[in-house]
C-alpha cells in the first residue's frame, strides 16, 4: 500500500511540475504584450512550449530592411536551469552571432539564470539592441567583430549580403509543419484586403493598445493605422 501511495504521489508531483511549468512560460509570454518589442514577433510552438519561433524585422540602423528569423530554445528545466538560447536561423553577420550555428552570445548579460530577476521579455530587448550596437567585449564572430573596427567596407558587404538573404527568403516554405511557425505570403487583395478593412474598423481594446500595423505593399516597411 506504501509502494502505491508513493508511486501515486510521485506521478502527482510530476503531473504538478508540468502544469506549472505550462503556467510560468504562458505568463513569460502574455508579459511580452506589456514591453516595446520594436519590430519582433514570437510566438511558441504548437507542439513543444520550450521552443519559441521568431523574426525580427530591423527598421533602422545598418541592417535596416532585414528581416531575421530566430529561434528560442528554453532548458527543461525553466526557469531552475540555464539560460534559454536564441539561434538565427537567418544568415547573420555580427560580432554577437557564431558564424557556425547562429547562436547569439547571451553571456555578457545574462551569465546565469536568475529567475527572480530575468525574463524571456529581456532577452529579446538584447536581441533588438545587438542591431544597433556592435562593440562587443567577447564576440561570438571575431572575423565580423575585426572587420567592423579595422575594415568596415567589407563589413558593410556581408552585412548586405544577409540583408538581402534574409528579404530574398522570407516566403520560403517552412522548414517544419508546426502550425506556430511564422510564415509570411506575398500580397493578395482578394485574400487580405478584406482581413484589413475589418481591422480597420476594429474598435481599441482598451488604453494601453498599441493599435494595429501592417508592412506597405511591396516592401517591408510598417505603418500604422494612422499613417493610412
Amino acid at each position: 500500500m506504501n509502494e502505491q501511495n508513493n508511486s501515486n504521489s510521485k506521478e502527482m508531483n510530476e503531473l504538478y511540475s508540468v502544469f506549472h511549468q505550462e503556467y510560468i512560460i504562458m505568463a513569460e509570454y502574455r508579459m511580452l504584450q506589456t514591453e516595446n518589442l520594436q519590430g519582433i514577433y514570437v510566438i511558441p510552438s504548437y507542439e513543444n512550449s520550450l521552443l519559441w519561433y521568431g523574426v525580427i524585422f530591423v527598421r533602422s540602423g545598418i541592417y535596416e530592411g532585414g528581416v531575421f528569423r530566430f529561434t528560442l530554445t528554453l532548458p527543461e528545466k525553466f526557469p531552475d536551469d540555464k539560460v534559454p538560447v536564441l539561434t538565427f536561423t537567418s544568415q547573420l553577420y555580427h560580432p554577437a552571432v557564431d558564424a557556425n550555428n547562429g547562436a547569439l552570445n547571451l553571456n555578457e548579460v545574462f551569465p546565469q539564470w536568475d529567475k527572480k530577476q530575468n525574463r524571456i521579455w529581456q532577452i529579446l530587448k538584447y536581441t533588438h539592441w545587438i542591431f544597433h550596437n556592435l562593440n562587443m567585449k567577447a564576440p561570438a564572430n571575431i572575423e565580423a567583430s575585426l572587420n567592423f573596427k579595422t575594415n568596415k567596407k567589407q563589413f558593410m558587404e556581408k552585412v548586405k549580403e544577409c540583408v538581402t538573404s534574409s528579404i530574398n527568403r522570407i516566403y520560403d516554405d517552412p522548414p517544419t509543419e508546426d502550425k506556430h511557425y511564422i510564415t509570411f505570403k506575398p500580397y493578395d487583395p482578394s485574400i487580405h484586403e478584406t482581413a484589413k478593412n475589418i481591422m480597420l474598423k476594429a474598435p481599441t481594446l482598451n488604453e494601453n493598445s498599441h493599435g494595429f500595423s501592417w508592412v506597405h505593399q511591396g516592401s517591408f516597411e510598417s505603418f500604422s493605422k494612422e499613417e493610412m
